[in-house]
């Protein structure tokens, strides 16, 4: 069983305009803490939409993108196209985080780039292993993992096991869940005393994504592994990497990390 990523994010490229694009591309350079990224190779591994390539694209980088899922090479392809056309500086392939020869393939970079993907893999621990290789010595990898919450992550992953397992249970989940997000984001809309929609209006400022198919995301991502943020600081320290910085979040969500291998390359688990 596995989530339709590429479908999904398919019908969020319907979306997609200068907006979001600039706000994925803030997003980036805010993480980064750099204004561009000339000369450096960046690596994207499960590219999606294509939206973080093309920031980094537009920040001046050398990109390679991979994705597993057939439809969303083709949503990478898509926008390298229609943004890059002709361009040897931005390369898509289907591939996977898990195929250590593939891996092995690319190289290193200065910038590997995984935000929110690895723990959709079906062995985090793997794929955030074969990532963290491809980071060059005194390079930056970008990490976005779920949190750990405990009951309530054991909780979400059956929720996704059914969104998965059938037709009528992905019905089942949606009118279920749908209905309590809208009421969550209009309360915060209350709560901030704001008009009725304006949550759902300026969603684009978290990194150009869009409401609603995050909410598609988040209950039908499967298969889903989460992790704490001591955990990930301990491994990926272990490793040889080092925190510069980190975006923790409290509830449900990815706690995203900032790391620079120090000197020597990565010393995997």
């Amino acid at each position: 069983m596995r989530f339709a990523f590429g479908k999904n994010w398919r019908s969020f490229l319907d979306r997609l305009d200068d907006r979001r694009i600039s706000e994925s591309t803030l997003a980036i350079q805010k993480s980064l803490g750099v204004e561009r990224l000339d000369g450096l190779r960046v690596l994207d591994i499960g590219s999606g939409s294509g939206l973080s390539s093309l920031a980094f694209r537009r920040l001046g980088a050398d990109v390679t993108s991979f994705d597993y899922d057939v439809d969303s090479v083709a949503c990478t392809q898509r926008l390298r196209d229609h943004f890059d056309p002709g361009s040897d500086a931005w390369r898509v392939a289907q591939g996977s985080v898990l195929d250590h020869a593939y891996m092995a393939s690319l190289g290193t970079y200065d910038i590997v780039y995984a935000w929110g993907v690895l723990h959709h893999t079906g062995d985090m621990w793997d794929a955030i292993d074969q990532a963290a290789r491809r980071v060059k010595p005194g390079g930056t990898f970008v990490i976005a993992i779920y949190n750990d919450q405990g009951w309530r992550s054991r909780a979400w992953y059956h929720i996704k096991r059914i969104y998965c397992s059938s037709t009528l249970g992905r019905a089942a989940v949606i009118g279920a869940f749908y209905p309590l997000f809208a009421t969550y984001a209009l309360w915060l809309d209350v709560k901030r005393g704001h008009a009725p929609g304006t949550h759902a209006r300026n969603y684009a400022e978290r990194r150009g994504m869009s409401l609603v198919h995050d909410w598609k995301d988040w209950l039908g991502g499967y298969p889903f592994e989460v992790a704490t943020p001591a955990v990930m600081a301990s491994r990926l320290g272990a490793g040889g990497f080092t925190v510069v910085r980190e975006t923790i979040t409290r509830g449900w969500g990815c706690n995203e990390f900032v790391l620079s291998l120090r000197g020597d390359d990565y010393r995997g688990q």
